[in-house]
């Protein structure tokens, strides 16, 4: 677990039952492990990991987030990790499978979002809130220029996403993130007309829908990643480009208005 990434981690903040705050143990780090490999392995299908927990070598460089509710049971859990110099993001998750080299005209202050997940059922909107409300202070209290992570689409089936992958191509793709993955879809070379808006919004995970929604972008081709059976895009969110009214309505959430 990290233990120098924050000099003072920020407080639990509260919310319609629901409690966020900074894993403290190392029993902590165990359950938000366990909860993604219930959302990442268990629901996706993919084959069990040992100890039915999902961990890799970036969880200890990294501080996570657990949001529980009002009977201390985990519902939701990130894991962020902050990176002051351009340079240094040559050790984050996603640079196993991007060229970044596109983000390094920023002077610094990135934040890597990874390992959101849900427990399956939980539909609380005050979940969400409560996390993006959380991600807002740390946000802040770090001095962050860029969020990014990687988007994951369920399957490695990309002709299920054509439109998703379409809405994509027409209106959010950025030419800062390049190729490194040995197998790709570049769905930004054969995009076609969006046919139906409605049905590529539902194709978009709801994790980059947020995104998008605050003037995200992402990159022009998805990585095939089987190991976890998935696709992602590449996702970044320059802060100074969230709409004034969303920003206000999180740092409210974040303060625990």
């Amino acid at each position: 677990m990290a233990t120098d990434m924050f000099s003072r981690r920020p407080d639990p903040l509260v919310r319609g039952g629901y409690t966020a705050r900074f894993a403290q143990s190392d029993a902590d780090v165990m359950a938000a492990q366990r909860l993604r490999h219930a959302c990442f392995f268990e629901m996706a299908g993919v084959p069990a990991q040992p100890g039915g927990v999902d961990r890799d070598r970036f969880d200890a460089a990294c501080e996570h987030v657990l949001i529980e509710d009002a009977a201390g049971r985990l519902v939701c859990c990130y894991r962020v990790q902050v990176f002051q110099a351009p340079l240094a993001l040559a050790d984050s998750y996603a640079a196993q499978f991007y060229r970044m080299d596109g983000l390094h005209s920023f002077d610094g202050g990135f934040l890597e979002l990874g390992r959101f997940c849900v427990l399956e059922g939980e539909g609380d909107a005050d979940v969400l809130r409560l996390a993006w409300g959380m991600l807002a202070r740390i946000v802040d209290v770090q001095g962050v220029q860029v969020l990014f992570g990687c988007s994951s689409f369920a399957g490695i089936a990309a002709e299920v996403y054509s439109e998703a992958f379409n809405l994509l191509a027409a209106r959010h793709v950025s030419d800062r993130i390049g190729v490194k993955a040995a197998e790709v879809v570049a769905y930004a070379q054969t995009a076609c007309p969006v046919g139906d808006r409605a049905v590529a919004m539902g194709q978009v995970p709801s994790l980059l829908r947020t995104y998008l929604s605050m003037g995200g972008w992402v990159s022009d081709h998805a990585v095939v990643d089987r190991d976890m059976n998935t696709l992602h895009v590449f996702t970044g969110l320059e802060i100074a480009a969230i709409p004034a009214a969303r920003a206000k309505a999180l740092r409210a959430v974040a303060a625990g208005v």
